[in-house]
């Protein structure tokens, strides 16, 4: 069997693809959905586009979108809510995705890969930004434990600019 095929096959498989974002990726929202779009249309993958919010993102968040700071809200529902949430599903929509919003609160990489457990992801995608040539050996914290720790294959996207 060809690295290819077995490449195909093993895509065959996937039900369930994280998409992992965050405040920062704003910039890369194109090429984190242009990958999605790659693994998850043959498949008819479910992509779970997963947000993981420190307390001090969780609360800005709430004030910003629910413009209030009392308000209960659950991770899951907060990050339904989020722009950049909203970009990404309705972009997958588009191409007859199916996606769901979830999220955490937490450290992000350790969020990533909790949620990436809970849903029995088979593949996570991650963004990261370029680094210098030095720095290419190590990879930000948060796509370091993704990368070490997921419970599957992690896909990192990183930024072209």
């Amino acid at each position: 069997m060809s690295a290819e095929s077995t490449a195909e096959s093993a895509d065959a498989e996937l039900e369930t693809v994280l998409l992992a974002i965050g405040g920062r990726d704003d910039t890369r929202i194109d090429s984190l959905v242009t990958t999605v779009r790659e693994i998850a249309p043959p498949n008819d993958a479910t992509v779970v586009v997963a947000h993981v919010f420190d307390n001090g993102s969780y609360r800005e968040a709430v004030e910003r979108i629910l413009d209030t700071e009392t308000a209960d809200i659950e991770p899951d529902e907060l990050a339904a809510e989020m722009g950049v949430t909203q970009v990404v599903t309705e972009e997958l929509a588009d191409d007859a995705i199916d996606c769901e919003a979830r999220a955490t609160t937490g450290r992000r990489g350790e969020g990533i890969v909790e949620i990436a457990e809970e849903v029995d992801a088979d593949r996570v995608v991650v963004g990261g930004r370029q680094r210098s040539p030095a720095g290419k050996a190590v990879f930000g914290s948060t796509a370091q434990t993704v990368m070490l720790n997921a419970p599957c294959p992690v896909t990192f996207v990183r930024d072209q600019a």
